[in-house]
């Protein structure tokens, strides 16, 4: 890949409202991004706010420079995650300090890069770079409103959805390309009237380097938990609103006679309390409960398990992809998919050759296929190496790094 190009006189701007290496896996995207085009000589720049994801009470600095990248932190209010209306003010203030913010240091050919955090910003980026003539690339990793009313989390009224929809709609068809995780999402878009030469897939990635392949053997957590000489299903992430654990509590029940298995979920997320609940009422002893780790230990708690599982509500595919999924596969593990066996992670379990899917609430399925992976070992190793083979071609730092680069030179301001 060239250095100094796209356009070298030229700022590559991202807005996002969280950006700290320690974040969510999806802000981690945006870390990797950035810093991986600031390492080839473009100007990059990131707007955010001065908050961490899981803490609003942090103060971070309101400029610096981070590996190569200039990050601006503008003010918000921080009334954080927990409730909706608190959620909503930090989201309005976010908007209102970035627009003063990209209209001060946008450019005229500028690249102006809007994630979805806070949601519609796409709506508030479109009319800032045709204002300033800058070029817009919208990074879509999820679709709203419709994902908030799949949730039943959605307060607004209908009419209100209907016209943020076509607003948004709008900003997609202004833009000069959207970014889209997966085909299913740019499936739905397109039929939404987005033009697809203006959708263009770009899945999320792992870093292959920061994450490589071990035997659980060598896994310090594995060894620590005492887990050397059992099948470890694991669980590792957000289990949030959008996933599911009733079919896996489902299996475990089945599974619950055979003392070789344990399931092991790392993490949080607004159903994580619901599952510890349900777990400690079937008196279930074979789940184990881990808060989330560090990033610099990731790949030796990944080397922790036998399996992992993803899983989706069907409803919520082609509105969002599990990211959860790439981290998996860097590390060379097999994975079994809980959700549509058509959706974007089911398919690509399958067509690698690195899984298994099963439908939501297929518990008997899930148990089988469990069972016919902790009784055929190699039939699991071939999938761990078809796993990382998968992800060194198509779902590696490096390819989609190519991928942003290509979209980042064809995007002109006007």
């Amino acid at each position: 890949m060239p250095n100094k190009s796209p356009d070298a006189v030229s700022k590559i701007v991202f807005v996002n409202r969280y950006y700290d290496p320690d974040q969510s896996a999806t802000s981690q995207m945006l870390t990797d991004l950035a810093r991986g085009l600031a390492a080839r000589g473009l100007d990059v720049h990131v707007v955010c706010s001065r908050q961490l994801y899981g803490d609003p009470s942090v103060q971070l600095a309101a400029e610096e420079t981070l590996s190569g990248v200039q990050v601006h932190r503008v003010s918000t209010t921080r009334f954080g995650r927990s409730h909706l209306a608190g959620r909503a003010m930090d989201y309005a203030s976010f908007y209102i300090s970035c627009a003063v913010f990209l209209l001060r240091i946008l450019g005229r050919r500028d690249r102006l890069v809007a994630k979805t955090d806070p949601p519609l910003l796409s709506i508030l980026a479109a009319s800032i770079a045709k204002l300033k003539r800058a070029a817009l690339i919208n990074w879509q990793q999820d679709v709203f409103p419709e994902v908030a009313s799949h949730l039943g989390a959605n307060p607004l009224p209908d009419w209100l959805d209907e016209v943020l929809k076509r607003l948004r709609d709008a900003s997609l068809r202004a833009a000069s390309m959207n970014v889209v995780i997966g085909g299913r999402m740019r499936e739905y878009l397109a039929a939404r009237g987005i033009p697809e030469s203006r959708l263009c897939v770009i899945e999320n990635w792992a870093d292959g380097e920061a994450i490589r392949p071990k035997p659980t053997s060598a896994s310090a957590l594995r060894q620590r938990l005492a887990l050397a000489h059992r099948f470890v299903v694991c669980y590792s992430g957000n289990l949030g609103r959008a996933h599911e654990f009733d079919t896996i509590l489902g299996a475990a029940e089945l599974l619950r006679a055979d003392p070789a298995f344990v399931f092991l979920f790392i993490g949080s997320g607004a159903k994580m309390e619901a599952l510890k609940k349900a777990v400690a009422a079937l008196a279930l002893d074979s789940f184990r409960f881990l808060p989330y780790q560090s990033r610099e230990t990731l790949e030796d708690s990944l080397a922790a398990a036998d399996v992992h599982l993803v899983s989706l509500l069907p409803p919520l595919e082609g509105l969002i992809v599990p990211s959860k999924l790439y981290g998996i596969l860097a590390a060379g593990r097999a994975s079994i998919f809980v959700g549509d066996l058509d959706g974007e992670v089911g398919r690509t379990t399958q067509r690698g050759e690195c899984g298994r899917a099963v439908a939501v609430g297929d518990s008997p399925g899930l148990a089988d296929a469990l069972r016919d992976l902790k009784g055929e070992p190699e039939a699991l190793a071939h999938m761990g190496y078809a796993a990382r083979r998968l992800l060194c071609e198509q779902f590696g730092l490096q390819h989609a790094l190519e991928h942003w680069w290509a979209v980042l030179e064809a995007a002109r301001g006007s």
